[in-house]
């Protein structure tokens, strides 16, 4: 019995049980050393993603070892590691203190059936074209977040009650900026400096796990000769320090007044989980030769985020840095993501316990780094230097990241870039009249063009580019009523038309109407296959006479020729 799945799904693990690629001991052995170092690598990365996004640390390291299984499982590239990130923090904590934890299940789920519908409606390949100053803007924005979340932590400031908003949070830090204590301060430090200096020695061993442990056994020491006591995941979480407890499958409640307010944030997460998946599965597939199947992924990411809610989880998405990491120690196949998780799963199983003793100055120096990697600055600066469009969509989406809320920072970039690309499309498109003969061949400048002179009483328009909403009324200004040329036949030359909307087609129908009332006879020269569907399904093809709908300019001609020469 052949499974047979749709076209637009098809997980890359398939390819092992199939045969089509084959799978060894060597290869496992592959997956099982890169499996291994990437579960050691996000270890330290779900504890600290999951409090900052104020959540427990045992949901972040849920969410990396469900939706880490399911994104290895069901996904669409050999090499893409899933769980908790960076860019969810500011949208689930905004979730989490506005909604509650049910608002977040909520959210996530249906962030989880809107990346479903994403892939069955093959939408993977378009949403890999979002323009790069959105992209920045917003990775760039949610950086400064993050780092702005962390500073009470790494500097042990005290504060209690953080607001979340930025500026109000900035108040807060500057108001307790007198209160910085020494000694949390130098263990947020060492965890920098650790991280970045680890890498010289080992690049095996992340150096965040490092500074983990060595950060946390000087917290202990600290707290075990002296009188100085840091805090840790076991202060701010004390209900763990009898060790954390497994959470328990709960179904969240929805209602549709819950889905009407949790839209929008859901559709952020999506977007956001499609985004950075697709970037970091097209960034592997550079590395490797590889390629991935963008639907496939989609749909594999939907369901990682379906299932992670019932468990307490949190939204989760394929990470370029443990992608990396997976590929640069000998990661094969998709069974590396699975066996990560399979590390998580142990890690929580049997070592959770000691994680009340990590410092929280420890995590917010980890997140520190975090923020600096994916702050994109130099790309930031580069963008600065380019179009001024470009520049305009870029700080748009990064201040309203910051200052406002990521949700409206996506939307309002995402319209900006579109009004961008029509004005853009608009400008390099256009409609010019030919007068007195047209030339046969595409380069007017070639030896001895064929050269088709335009009788008397035939006008001849030519259309460059997409007849969309964005050109379609510049006939208006072009071909307006001209009764006083005494014009019998207006032939529009469409080859270069790949397509048309409903209003450049509404516009051609007020033109044939305005010709038709001044007996003038509209006739459409080189017209292609999709365009002339497009016609025939509108009924416009019937209307204007399918004989005056030509695939070649000198048909139309041959055909103006005969009708001008007519009483």
């Amino acid at each position: 019995m052949t499974l047979k799945l749709p076209s637009f799904f098809r997980p890359k693990l398939l390819d092992i049980f199939t045969g089509k690629e084959p799978y060894n001991r060597q290869t496992f052995t592959s997956d099982l050393v890169a499996g291994v170092i990437v579960g050691i690598v996000a270890l330290p990365l779900a504890i600290a993603f999951g409090i900052a996004s104020g959540v427990s640390p045992q949901q972040g390291i849920i969410t990396a070892i469900v939706a880490g299984f399911i994104i290895s499982f069901l996904g669409g590239s050999h090499f893409l590691i899933g769980g908790p990130t960076g860019a969810f923090i500011v949208i689930v904590y905004g979730i989490v203190q506005q909604y509650g934890m049910n608002g977040l299940m909520i959210a996530t789920v249906l962030a989880g059936i809107m990346l479903v519908c994403m892939g069955v409606l093959k939408l993977g390949t378009i949403i890999k074209y979002i323009p790069y100053p959105i992209i920045v803007g917003f990775t760039g924005g949610i950086a400064v977040v993050i780092f702005s979340t962390q500073i009470n932590d790494f500097f042990g400031l005290g504060i209690t009650h953080q607001p979340a908003d930025f500026i109000p949070k900035w108040s807060a830090i500057f108001s307790r900026i007198d209160h910085i204590d020494v000694w949390t301060t130098l263990l947020s430090l060492t965890t920098v400096v650790i991280i970045f200096i680890w890498p010289k020695y080992n690049k095996k061993l992340p150096g965040s796990l490092i500074a983990l442990i060595v950060v946390t056994l000087i917290s202990l020491l600290l707290a075990h000769f002296t009188d100085i006591h840091i805090d840790t995941i076991g202060t701010k979480f004390p209900a763990l320090a009898g060790g954390i407890p497994l959470p328990k499958a709960e179904a969240p409640h929805i209602d549709m007044e819950a889905i009407r307010r949790l839209f929008q944030p859901a559709f952020t997460i999506a977007l956001l989980c499609a985004i950075e998946s697709l970037l970091a599965a097209m960034v592997a597939d550079g590395v490797t030769g590889k390629r991935h199947d963008s639907n496939t992924e989609l749909i594999g990411q939907g369901i990682a985020n379906l299932i992670p809610p019932l468990f307490g989880g949190i939204p989760a998405t394929g990470a370029i840095a443990r992608t990396m990491t997976n590929i640069n120690n000998g990661g094969k196949t998709p069974v590396a993501g699975l066996i990560h998780a399979a590390v998580l799963l142990l890690v929580l199983l049997f070592l959770m316990p000691y994680a009340v003793y990590i410092p929280l100055s420890c995590l917010a120096g980890i997140l520190v780094v975090v923020a600096y990697n994916m702050s994109e600055w130099r790309a930031f600066r580069y963008l600065l230097k380019g179009d001024k469009t470009d520049v305009a969509v870029l700080l748009v989406t990064f201040g309203l990241t910051v200052v406002i809320d990521l949700t409206i920072a996506i939307e309002l970039g995402l319209v900006l870039a579109v009004v961008s690309f029509i004005k853009r499309v608009s400008e390099t498109s256009g409609i010019k009249e030919i007068q007195h003969h047209l030339f046969m061949r595409e380069n007017e400048e070639a030896i001895d063009p064929e050269v088709l002179q335009i009788p008397s009483g035939v006008e001849v328009y030519e259309i460059n580019g997409p007849f969309f909403f964005g050109l379609a009324n510049k006939f208006d200004d072009v071909a307006h009523d001209v009764p006083h040329k005494k014009v019998k036949i207006r032939i529009i030359r469409m080859r270069k038309v790949p397509f048309i909307d409903s209003t450049g087609l509404n516009n051609l129908k007020n033109l044939w109407k305005r010709s038709k009332a001044n007996r003038i006879q509209i006739i459409l020269s080189g017209v292609n296959e999709e365009v002339r569907a497009t016609l025939e399904r509108s009924g416009f093809a019937d209307q204007i006479g399918r004989e005056y709908i030509c695939p070649h300019i000198s048909i139309a001609m041959d055909k103006a020729q005969r009708l001008s020469a007519l009483p």
